[in-house]
């Protein structure tokens, strides 16, 4: 896979409007030091800074792909939902792009079991099972299924808690990073002008609110991920080979 150079990352970053903060006045300090200044009085994010930060971050996630550890996507807003399901899903990561479910961290035993009576559910649907309930019955069942699975559906494989968290919009993922915080769960996030970034572990300073910079920063982890995997099972079968040559030159 040939590396993008750093003008390259820049010059797709300011492509897709990652420098557009907000109005000056929904500006949190914890995000100035991240700004190039103002325009409008709309915050213009410095995407140097912004492209120091997603490497930071790329490289904390490529380190989660070679030990095969769980990131966490979240995002609830219209402009994140369709694009933090399809990456997630890309790598097999869980994901919540509708509504946080208050709890599915810090209350998690509680959460795995409802994702196991969905489990439950599906398999005795699946096998005929439920053919033994009434049609009335059966109509109540279905739909409990179909609300489990709308809360829960992005978290159906998750078995334990992540290991790491990626939100988009720290701010209106507040409650879920809450959690995370609270888990000493490291998060990782792409988060505006108007975003406290003081408690995120690798904030990713950029435009969240457009469809286009979320997309290039939530593929951007997801590759990340993909390469730090891509590159242990290289390793692996290099080791293998290596052991399986020496074993021969020994019974040769």
């Amino acid at each position: 896979m040939k590396k993008t150079t750093d003008k390259e990352k820049l010059d797709g970053m300011f492509s897709v409007g990652a420098h557009f903060g907000y109005q000056r006045g929904r500006r949190h300090p914890s995000v100035r030091p991240y700004l190039f200044g103002s325009k409008n009085r709309v915050d213009i994010i410095d995407l140097e800074k912004s492209s120091a930060l997603l490497d930071k971050a790329k490289a904390f996630v490529k380190k989660l792909g070679a030990t095969g550890k769980v990131i966490l996507f979240v995002g609830t807003k219209p402009e994140s939902r369709f694009i933090v399901k399809k990456t997630a899903q890309s790598i097999d990561m869980p994901y919540v792009s509708e509504r946080w479910i208050g709890g599915a961290l810090t209350n998690f035993p509680e959460i795995k079991k409802r994702i196991e009576k969905y489990h439950d559910l599906a398999e005795k649907k699946e096998k005929g099972a439920l053919d033994v309930y009434t049609k009335k019955e059966k109509s109540l069942i279905e739909r409990d299924m179909a609300n489990l699975n709308k809360n829960f559906g992005g978290l159906l494989a998750m078995k334990n808690i992540p290991t790491a968290m990626f939100v988009v919009d720290s701010r209106n993922e507040i409650t879920a990073l809450n959690e995370a915080i609270k888990m000493n769960i490291p998060t990782i996030s792409l988060s505006n002008s108007d975003c406290d970034v003081s408690k995120i572990d690798y904030p990713i300073i950029g435009n969240d609110s457009s469809i286009l910079s979320i997309s290039f920063f939530t593929e951007e982890i997801a590759r990340a991920y993909e390469e730090g995997r891509t590159e242990a099972k290289t390793e692996v079968k290099e080791e293998v080979k290596t052991e399986a040559k020496e074993e021969e030159q020994k019974t040769s």
